[in-house]
């Protein structure tokens, strides 16, 4: 690894290849890396990075909300202003991730990453609607969905999630057609 003090990087060699590519390390690939050797769990770093990630942009979501950063003055006496934050647990394909959705003053942030009260991402009601398809029992899948991913979906949940799924399907089949479509 080249280390100087405007430039941190690897030099990768490839088996296919010929030359060799300078890898520019950051944070992530370093933290990557030592994860790797120390051969810990790789689900575990995403998690980890990935909740960082989305603390981060919700903290950003807030500041361009508001129109200032944190402690400006241009946020003084703007009616306005940061409030705190509440946690909320929110389940991924690579686990729970804890985030601290921040709060304004008056109410009216609410964040575009995740939706209002949402409390999982969609990879694992698309997995129910998929195992659904194909047949398998709303007890089977939450079990399946348990052992792989240690989230526990209830079968009244997963009924749930099938039943949305059948009704907007089926308001897709009885939908209007125009005469006429834009090619």
């Amino acid at each position: 690894c080249v280390n100087t003090k405007r430039n941190k990087s690897c030099i990768v060699e490839l088996r296919d290849f010929t030359r060799k590519r300078f890898i520019p390390m950051t944070q992530f690939t370093t933290e990557l890396l030592n994860f790797l050797a120390q051969k810990q769990d790789i689900d575990e770093f995403f998690r980890s990075s990935l909740e960082t990630a989305m603390n981060d942009l919700l903290q950003v979501e807030l500041s361009a909300f508001l129109g200032y950063e944190p402690y400006d003055k241009a946020g003084y006496n703007t009616g306005n202003s940061r409030n705190g934050a509440y946690t909320r647990r929110f389940e991924t394909k690579y686990g729970v991730v804890n985030l601290l959705i921040p709060r304004d003053r008056n109410g009216e942030f609410s964040p575009a990453l995740i939706p209002s009260y949402g409390r999982r991402d969609n990879h694992l009601e698309e997995m129910v609607i998929k195992l659904y398809q194909t047949g398998v029992t709303t007890r089977e899948i939450s079990d399946i969905i348990e052992r792989m991913y240690g989230h526990h979906y209830s079968p009244a949940t997963v009924s749930n999630i099938s039943k949305a799924t059948q009704e907007n399907v089926a308001n897709f089949h009885q939908r209007s057609l125009e005469a006429n479509y834009t090619v």
